[in-house]
Order: C-alpha cells, then structure tokens, then sequence
C-alpha cells in the first residue's frame, strides 16, 4: 500500500467519524468533550514547554537585573492575561484596541529585555 494510499483512507476515516458524531443524537456534547480534552492536553503542554525553558534557561534569567526580571515577568503575565480574555475583548471596538496595545506593550517589553541583556 502506497503513502498516497494510506492517507487518503485514514483521511476518510477521519471524515467518517466525524459525519457520524455530527448526525448521532447527542454527538455535539461528545465533540464537546473530545475538544475539551484536547485543549486540556495542549494547555498541559504548553505549561511544559515553559517549565523546561524557564529550567534550561534560568541561570541566564537569574543573572538579569531585577528591573529586566520583573519587566520579562511582567510581560509574560501580561500575555496569559490577553489570551485569556481573548474572546471578551474581542466582543468590542475598544476590547479589540485594548488587546492589541496589551499584546503589543508585552512583545515591547520582552525586546527591551533582550535587547538590555544583549548590550552587557
């Protein structure tokens, strides 16, 4: 069986089961739960990510100054915070504007650190 072959069928199978969770009664709430799973699974992920980041880089994030690691902390909880409210303030004009300035200040702040950290 050719490689074409194998994934023109595991991609009918993909779409089989997905026209059969959307006709079967109560299948939303299933896809519900199969989408919650997998977001909890890559938040999981991504809180890995950073641990191991923030361990093979902790002795250079140490040697900052205080202002630059608190600046970097800073920005970074400013980031969680705008993905997080994503969705309400996008509901708005000015939740929009709000977001993109908060998204904005964060990456400004990290290049400001990096850029410090660069120059010493």
């Amino acid at each position: 069986m050719s490689d074409r072959t194998k994934n023109i069928r595991n991609f009918a199978i993909v779409v089989a089961i997905a026209v059969v969770v959307w006709k079967l009664p109560g299948g939303g709430t299933a896809a519900a739960t199969v989408s919650n799973i997998l977001s909890v699974a890559f938040v999981g992920g991504m809180f890995f990510f950073g641990y191991r980041l923030y361990m093979e880089h902790r002795d250079t994030i140490l040697s900052l100054e205080e202002r630059q690691r608190r600046l970097l902390y800073g920005s970074l909880a400013l980031i969680t915070f705008a993905l997080v409210a994503t969705g309400r303030l996008w509901e708005t004009v000015i939740g929009g504007m709000l977001w993109i300035a908060m998204l904005s200040a964060a990456v400004w702040a990290i290049y400001s650190v990096w850029r410090a950290y660069r120059t010493y």
